[in-house]
C-alpha cells in the first residue's frame, strides 16, 4: 500500500486491493528474524531447490506462483489493451518473472528484484514477455511509444 498510493495518486487513479498478489504465506516462520532463519537446515532449501520447500503451516513457492500468475493472468484479461500497475514484493514478483521466461521455480532465487523497482510484463498475442526487470529509471523512460 505504501508503495502503490502515491502512484495511484499521480495517475489520478485509486489503489485497488488483489489479494492474490500478496507475498508467500510463510506460515510459522512469519516475524521471524531473516538471520535466525538463515541458521535453519530448511534455509539451504528455500534458497538451492524452492519447487521443494513448504512454509510449516503456510504455502509452498509453487502455491504462491500459481496463486500470483494467476492473477496477472486475470488482470490481464480484464486489462485487455491497456496498461496496468501492479505493486507486490519481490518473491512475488521473481515468481512472475519466471514463470514468464520460462525459468525453472528452482532457480527464481537467482533473479534480483529490488525495492521500489518497476518490471514491465507486456502481453500479445504472441503471450507474455519481460520487457525489463528490476529498473530503478523513472517511469517516462519505461513508456512504450
Amino acid at each position: 500500500m505504501e508503495t502503490a498510493k502515491p502512484i495511484a495518486s499521480r495517475l489520478g487513479l485509486r489503489v485497488k486491493i488483489e489479494r492474490a498478489l500478496a507475498e508467500c504465506d510463510c506460515g510459522s516462520w512469519t516475524g521471524a528474524e531473516l538471520r535466525e532463519l538463515r541458521r535453519r537446515r530448511e534455509w539451504r532449501t528455500v534458497q538451492q531447490l524452492p519447487s521443494a520447500f513448504r512454509f510449516p503451516d503456510g504455502e509452498s513457492f509453487a502455491q504462491m506462483q500459481a496463486r500470483v500468475t494467476e492473477a496477472v493472468d486475470r488482470l490481464s484479461e480484464s486489462h485487455r489493451g491497456q496498461s496496468f500497475v501492479a505493486v507486490s514484493h519481490a518473491d512475488t514478483i521473481k515468481a512472475v518473472i519466471a514463470a514468464t521466461a520460462g525459468v525453472p521455480l528452482d532457480l527464481f532465487q537467482r533473479l534480483v528484484v529490488s525495492p521500489c523497482s518497476v518490471t514491465v510484463v507486456v502481453r500479445g498475442n504472441a503471450g507474455y514477455h519481460v520487457l525489463c526487470m528490476n529498473s530503478t529509471a523513472t517511469l517516462a523512460e519505461l513508456v512504450l511509444s
